[in-house]
């Protein structure tokens, strides 16, 4: 493991940060749709670093590039095609420059999306994906300090990753950490109950994904933009499946507030709607799940969409010490 993240194997919870887009809405950035959290990027980044400097001040030990929106989905595809290159640089700068700022040392982790669409394992097509992550990595690469390949539907997706970082960067030496999406509606008593495994939002079973992370060499396995309730069993499982492997003592969770979404609703809506928030996971709501996550074998803890600063700094005051 590299050296800058061994203090979550030494008792201590690395803190990761929270979401990007909803707090820039929150404090009245640009942001609409289909752009995203892209748009702050684009017409105004001061109000990226803000939201960086205030995740480092509510101590997060990371800080995630606002790289996951520069995507044709969210920004044209034309636009890509165009600027896409300088705002995945612009994004790991404006990250760089916010870690520089702190007297603490700042993880800077380049974001690298599920490029075709969010929680949409059926639009997956690897030679397209390869295409996109290339421009990311290209631009993310002179700045980021690992990679973190996050809210992933399928297996694939983190094989993929692999291979192209393995491709464009030989003998990169920087870690590469992997972060699966839940599905969160089928079957939600059951597994919350403990009496069936989680799954990826592909269907596959949670287990193989897990031990094929392993065996593609990823040093930290996180679960991402799911609800909070899920992470714990998701946790338990893997460190189940990893025991007596070092992967074991470096998994955690960062889930989102998005209101859980009826089985059989429509699902497209998590790249084109603005899902509603739930109102009963405040700082101290989540931090107590998060207790729930670490009791399961979590030694990284943050948050996705809906989750800010008062939320992280929440889990630096009970865990980071």
């Amino acid at each position: 493991m590299a050296e800058s993240i061994m203090g979550a194997a030494m008792g201590r919870i690395f803190i990761l940060d929270g979401g990007m887009g909803r707090e820039l809405l929150r404090r009245g950035a640009p942001f609409r749709q289909p752009e995203w959290s892209a748009l702050a990027l684009i017409e105004a980044p001061e109000h990226v670093s803000a939201v960086h400097d205030d995740y480092i001040h509510a101590g997060a030990d990371m800080i995630t590039t606002n790289s996951y929106a520069v995507v044709p989905f969210h920004i044209g595809a034309e636009r890509f095609e165009r600027e896409g290159l300088g705002l995945a640089q612009l994004s790991g700068r404006l990250a760089r420059e916010s870690a520089a700022r702190s007297e603490r040392k700042i993880i800077v982790a380049g974001s690298l999306p599920p490029v075709l669409g969010s929680y949409r394992p059926d639009l997956f097509d690897k030679a397209e994906a390869r295409r996109l992550l290339s421009v990311l990595i290209t631009g993310l690469a002179p700045y980021v300090d690992v990679w973190l390949a996050e809210t992933l539907s399928s297996v694939e997706e983190a094989e993929t990753v692999r291979e192209l970082l393995a491709e464009l960067l030989p003998g990169d030496s920087r870690p590469l950490w992997v972060s699966f999406t839940l599905e969160d509606i089928k079957g939600a008593g059951e597994v919350l109950a403990g009496r069936a495994d989680p799954v990826l939002r592909s269907g596959e079973k949670l287990a193989g994904a897990v031990l094929r992370v392993r065996d593609l060499g990823a040093e930290v396995l996180l679960f991402n933009c799911s609800q909070a309730e899920f992470m714990e069993p998701a946790i338990r499982i893997a460190r189940q499946n990893l025991e007596g492997h070092p992967l074991a003592g470096h998994i955690g969770a960062y889930a989102n507030t998005f209101v859980p979404v009826p089985e059989g609703e429509d699902k497209v809506a998590a790249n084109g709607d603005l899902c509603h928030l739930r109102g009963d996971l405040e700082p101290a709501q989540y931090a107590a799940i998060v207790q729930d996550w670490i009791a399961a074998g979590a030694s990284y803890a943050g948050g996705c969409c809906g989750i800010g600063p008062d939320h992280i700094c929440a889990l630096h005051h009970d865990h980071a010490h």
